[in-house]
């Protein structure tokens, strides 16, 4: 899991976890089946208007010296499932979460840096 950060066109940030999978240089999620008020989310409209984003994932241990978190930061943009390029993400997410059932839009998120931290 890792948390996505968006804003939109006035710069507001919005912040939500998401579950992703890497291929090369481009991170994928996608709106899933879990229970929502709708697929039209603010994340979506946020890149809309702002396509810059970051993606943080991190990992905690009570031995704080396993601690080390990674942030992707670039350019997000929305493909509808009928593209190919969809739906081949929701096959890499499928096979990493099976549980995965994909009901919207694929948000890709090309990365532009990387960035991270270990106390290792």
């Amino acid at each position: 899991m890792a948390r996505l950060a968006s804003a939109d066109a006035q710069g507001r940030p919005h912040l939500v976890p998401v579950v992703f999978v890497l291929s090369d240089e481009t991170i994928y999620s996608v709106i899933d089946a879990k229970p929502k008020r709708t697929v039209a989310l603010r994340r979506l409209e946020n890149v809309g208007a702002n396509p810059l984003v970051s993606v943080l994932a991190d990992h905690y241990e009570e031995d704080w010296r396993e601690l080390w978190w990674v942030r992707a930061d670039g350019s997000a943009r929305v493909i509808e499932l009928v593209q190919p390029e969809a739906r081949r993400a929701v096959e890499l997410l499928t096979a990493r979460y099976p549980q995965q059932r994909a009901v919207g839009p694929v948000l890709a998120v090309d990365v532009e840096s990387w960035r991270g931290w270990s106390a290792a």
